[in-house]
Parts: structure tokens; C-alpha cells; sequence
């Protein structure tokens, strides 16, 4: 049977739309953690893993505790620590018995650090390629993890990769592996860089390797991990490194992750910014309910970007429902906060929960049945209260999430809801003009 394809305007065929994402490319799986904190598994089809990394320093160990701590409460599963001096490793030692998230340390130029915070009991060794390249002490390394059942990250930098100390070198392998792709210089040194650390690994018989591969370039990132994920079969760390504060970091990481997890390819990913890390673990969290790889646990928020119809202060609202509802429910409610009656509708029938506005009113379904109409001063209140009603049903068994009910139809523009310009149109009110004095 011969594939229907469309023809574009220009000509250009075009193929036809699947409607899905790629499956999750089958790579090996890792372990991560003890019998204390739980083990959590990473890559093998395991869940996609959020993760982040503490800002403040090791060495100051209560500062460390508590932070660590809140990520593990906004939902972070994996927490990476810098390890740059002998002071930082020892306080590992004070560090993991007060947290219950394993901890990875990061590691560059001294393997020493590796040595000691896997003695201090850390979980997790990420090592870096572009600055520490002595085999033996790669080896050392190695044996120490593969003696307590430690995995490795194998983490190259763009910023890292390429040799720094000796400009000739450095301008050799710029030679050697410079292709027709934009960036296919630094995408032929990562590869190279990451297999000749794997020849090492697997002289040793170690696989317990995680692969990362990060760059501030967006389109770099999509394109060295889509090389990766073609040549090896290890889970893959994904990342974009300084990535920016989150205003600008969330739409370059967001670009570079979500497109290679739609393709299939990703297992744990970290999104990076120049500010609180909590919005890191929200924000990756957040991609992936998008994107329909992790469980989404509390409320789906929809709401209308607003326009000339609007008839309520829907940006204060909506930010008050979401302050509001968010620590109040558990269950993934959709809820959505719609401004006028074009697309408020629709948006109800969807959704659980929702509020449509009109005239400094709003009207509240629950799963498509109209269930009341309030002044404004009143909508977030009652909508607190309807979303709460609703859990509760859902949790006795006497609703289930994402269940329609009924069709509903939009009130009449003229009616309670409709909008002053509508109503002046059709005769109803007299339109009253103030001239200027």
C-alpha cells in the first residue's frame, strides 16, 4: 500500500505527521543510591531522572544539609555537590548520613577528590575528561568505584573538552577534527574524547557509566547527544551548560532537552541556571509532564494569555490560584482559568476544573457541569474550595480525573457574561461618551 504523502505549496513533499513522539532508546541501567536512601534507577526504561546541584559550599556542612534538603522537597532525586578541595570530601562524611537523596560528587583535575569522597561515602563519581586524562589515575578511580558498586558520569564540556595548555595542540585537534558541521569540530572532540575514556572503562570491565556531553549551544547539545546516543548504548545525562539565568536559561534549555527527549533519547537531565536551583527541578519536571515521560503530581494550571475581551484582572488571579492551589492539592487537578467566553468554554469541557470570566464575574464547572457563578472578589476562593471537593471525590472513588461530563455550550455573548461592546451593538445598553474638557 503506497504512503499518502502532501504536497507543500512550494512543491516540496511533505510527510505525513505520525502523531507521536520516538519510544525511549534502550540503553543499559545504573543504580544510584543505598539501602538507606533507595536506589534510583537510571537509564534501562527506569522513569527519566530530575536532578541539580547544590550552589553553596561542601565544606559548610549545615548551609550544605539544608540545601540539599529543599531540593529533595521541591522533588529533586539525584543532588551533585563540588568537591574542589580535600576540605569538601570531608565534610561528605557529615553531609550523607543527615540526607535521604543519594549525593554524586564532581570531580575535575584531582582524582584525588574521587578517591576521598567515594571513601566518605558518596554515591555517585562524575569525572570529566578534558582534565583528568591520566590513565592510571583514571584506573585508580575506577577500581574504587567498581569495588563498592559506584557509577561514574563521564562528563565533557564543551568549555572543557578541548586542550587549553598548549596552543599547538589545541590548534591540531582543532585541524584534525574540523567538519562541515557548524560545531562538527567540538562534536568530533567529545566523541573522541568520551572513547577513549570508555577504552579505559572497558579494559577494566567496568559498565556502570553514565554519559553526558554539555554546551551552551542549544543546537550543539541536540546534536552531539543525538551522535552519542547513536554510538553507545549508556543511559545519557542531558544538559545545557551555562544556560543562563531562568528568564533566559528555561527557553534555551527547555529547546535543547525537550527535543532530544521527544526523539527518545535522554534518561536524567538537569536544567542549569544562574539562580535558584529550585526552579531547576521545577521547570524539568514541568518539561517532562509536558512531555508525558514522568507522572504529573499536583495541579496542571491552563490559562488564557488574555486579550481585549477580557473583563477581570486575570494575571493577578491567575497567579493567586496557582500560589493557592498548588500546596493545597496533590492530585494532578487540571485547572484551567480562562478570561472570556471564546475560548473559556472549551477550556472548561477539558478540563476538571475551571473558571470562565465576563463582566467582573465567574462561572465554575466541574468536569463540564456549571456548578457556580460568582462575583469576582469571590472566584478564588470558590475555586479553592470546587478543587478540594473535587479531590476528595476522587479519592473516596466517587470521580475519576479526566472525566467528561457534559458538552458545554458558550452563554450568550448579550447575557450575564457577554461582553459591554456586545451589548451596545445589539441595543441592549446605551453607549455613554465623556468629552473632553
Amino acid at each position: 500500500m503506497r504512503e499518502s504523502v502532501s504536497i507543500h505549496r512550494s512543491g516540496r513533499a511533505v510527510a505525513p505527521y505520525n502523531g507521536s513522539m520516538q519510544p525511549r532508546r534502550k540503553t543499559r541501567q545504573i543504580l544510584v543510591g543505598d539501602d538507606r536512601t533507595g536506589r534510583v534507577a537510571i537509564g534501562g526504561g527506569a522513569p527519566i531522572v530530575v536532578q541539580t546541584m547544590c550552589a553553596g559550599y561542601t565544606w559548610d556542612i549545615d548551609a550544605c544539609v539544608a540545601e540539599i534538603q529543599r531540593y529533595k522537597k521541591a522533588g529533586a532525586e539525584l543532588v551533585r555537590v563540588a568537591v574542589p578541595e580535600r576540605k569538601d570530601t570531608e565534610a561528605l562524611k557529615s553531609i550523607i548520613p543527615q540526607v535521604d537523596i543519594p549525593i554524586v560528587a564532581d570531580v575535575h583535575f584531582h582524582y584525588q577528590r574521587a578517591l576521598e569522597a567515594i571513601e566518605s561515602g558518596v554515591h555517585k563519581i562524575r569525572l570529566n575528561p578534558g582534565n583528568i586524562n591520566d590513565r592510571d589515575q583514571v584506573n585508580s578511580v575506577i577500581d574504587a568505584c567498581k569495588e563498592r558498586g559506584i557509577p561514574i558520569r563521564v562528563g565533557v564540556n564543551e568549555g572543557s573538552i578541548i586542550e587549553r595548555k598548549d596552543k599547538q595542540r589545541r590548534m591540531e585537534e582543532l585541524g584534525k577534527y574540523f567538519a562541515d558541521h557548524r560545531s562538527g569540530h567540538l562534536i568530533a572532540l567529545m566523541i573522541t574524547k568520551l572513547e577513549e575514556y570508555l577504552d579505559i572503562f572497558a579494559a577494566r570491565d567496568f559498565h556502570q557509566v553514565v554519559l553526558s556531553a554539555k554546551s551552551m549551544d542549544a543546537a550543539l547539545v541536540i546534536d552531539i547527544y543525538t551522535e552519542i546516543a547513536n554510538r553507545f548504548d549508556y543511559p545519557l545525562h542531558l544538559g545545557v551548560t551555562h544556560a543562563g539565568t531562568k528568564d533566559s536559561g528555561a527557553i534555551r534549555s527547555v529547546v535543547a532537552l525537550g527535543s532530544l527527549i521527544a526523539n527518545g533519547i535522554g534518561d536524567t537531565v538537569r536544567i542549569s541556571y544562574a539562580s535558584d536551583h529550585i526552579d531547576e527541578v521545577k521547570d524539568a519536571f514541568e518539561m517532562l509532564y509536558c512531555l508525558g515521560k514522568r507522572e504529573r503530581k499536583g495541579v496542571e494550571l491552563i490559562a488564557c494569555p488574555t486579550c481585549g475581551r477580557i473583563q477581570v484582572d486575570l494575571f493577578t488571579l491567575v497567579k493567586e490560584v496557582e500560589k493557592t492551589l498548588m500546596p493545597e492539592l496533590d492530585l494532578p487537578i487540571k485547572v484551567a482559568v480562562m478570561g472570556c467566553i471564546v475560548n473559556g468554554p472549551g477550556e472548561a469541557e477539558g478540563a476538571d476544573v475551571a473558571v470562565f470570566a465576563g463582566d467582573r464575574r465567574g462561572i465554575i464547572y466541574v468536569q463540564g457541569e456549571r456548578v457556580a457563578n460568582v462575583p469576582e472578589e469571590e472566584i478564588l476562593q470558590r475555586l479553592l474550595l470546587e478543587c478540594k471537593t473535587f479531590e476528595a471525590r476522587v479519592r473516596a472513588g466517587d470521580a475519576k480525573l479526566g472525566e467528561k461530563k457534559v458538552s458545554i455550550l458558550p452563554p450568550d455573548p448579550i447575557g450575564e457574561l457577554g461582553s459591554g461592546h456586545a451589548k451596545i451593538a445589539a441595543g441592549f445598553v446605551e453607549q455613554v461618551t465623556v468629552g473632553r474638557t
